[in-house]
């Protein structure tokens, strides 16, 4: 075994180890805070609603949602997903959560993944023809239209190509009790997801654009592309096998932080559109002071940002070897 090899394994264990325990950590602030909070939250969901409950039904409720089940309980509890019972939508909340999870992976994943490939492409072209007329227009018309919010792109799409136009559906995620072949399903997904999509594309595709060229301009003036040039490599080879790859490390950060936090991202958007995904899962469950499902939502979120992060620091030592090796 080689000596990298050697030191590179520790490495990657004392990682591991430390987002294990960052994760365990968040659990645990999971089980313990909602017991701090002042207050009586299951007196305070019925407080704005028509229900009236008896003595009994009040005490059940009080013993099953405040009940100290131990930390030990929880955690076999969670992974069982057993993650109890939303009392706003009568429904258990994993069932809640599974249900929605799907919808903003299709959602969110696409819109990261077309912006990444497309930002990354037209970064590095516009760079390699740094100071050309397309490459000044592209930059100023990507700095515009990083500035648009995501609510103001989404509405303008709404209401044109949805109210409008009727073009697109104005909310939803597929054509509800439609009995139709799979393939008419996919194509019906497809018309409900492609106005949410554009919103999120448009929204992130600027700022890929921006920092993949701004990466590439730093990267052409390294004397190894210098050397690459010199020794006759074919353009294209020279501008992606060397100098894109090596500009790549600050998009795979972003595309990992904005993949990190799609839940939070993606709450404007789905709500804009009645998009069924978990943003809209979580308005809706504040709105209700629904603490199980914001609970089990929050908890969720943030074991995803840590298995993510992990994950980066994993494709980050692949990208650039030299960070493995890196004291």
């Amino acid at each position: 075994m080689t000596d990298s090899a050697t030191h590179s394994a520790p490495r990657r264990l004392g990682l591991i180890i430390t987002f294990g325990l960052a994760a365990l950590a968040m659990i645990y602030l999971s089980y313990s805070l909602p017991r701090l909070l002042p207050g009586d939250f299951v007196t305070a969901m019925y407080s704005s609603s028509h229900v009236t409950l008896t003595a009994e039904q009040e005490a059940e409720l009080r013993a099953y949602y405040t009940e100290e089940p131990g930390f030990g309980r929880y955690l076999v509890k969670l992974a069982s997903l057993d993650w109890g019972y939303s009392y706003a939508f009568l429904t258990p909340v994993s069932a809640l959560f599974f249900g929605a999870l799907p919808w903003t992976l299709l959602l969110l994943g696409t819109a990261h993944v077309i912006s990444m490939f497309v930002g990354f492409v037209t970064g590095v072209e516009a760079a390699w023809r740094r100071d050309s007329h397309l490459e000044r227009s592209m930059v100023g018309g990507m700095t515009v239209l990083e500035g648009v919010p995501e609510i103001s792109t989404g509405v303008i799409l709404l209401v044109v190509f949805a109210l409008h136009l009727g073009w697109f559906p104005a909310a939803g995620a597929e054509t509800a009790y439609a009995e139709v072949s799979l393939l008419a399903r996919l194509a019906d997904v497809g018309h409900h997801l492609a106005l949410p999509l554009a919103t999120l594309v448009l929204a992130y595709f600027p700022g890929n654009f921006l920092l993949t060229r701004n990466s590439m301009v730093m990267v052409i003036k390294q004397s190894y592309i210098t050397t690459a040039r010199a020794k006759g490599l074919p353009a294209r080879r020279i501008r992606y096998a060397h100098a894109a790859r090596n500009a790549l490390l600050p998009l795979v950060t972003r595309f990992g932080l904005r993949l990190a936090f799609m839940i939070t991202g993606a709450l404007v958007v789905e709500r804009i559109h009645s998009y069924p995904g978990l943003g809209t899962l979580l308005y809706n469950a504040i709105q209700a002071r629904d603490l199980p499902v914001i609970q089990a939502v929050v908890l969720a979120s943030s074991l995803m940002v840590l298995t993510i992060i992990l994950g980066l620091e994993m494709i980050y030592r692949i990208i650039d070897p030299r960070i493995e090796h890196a004291h």
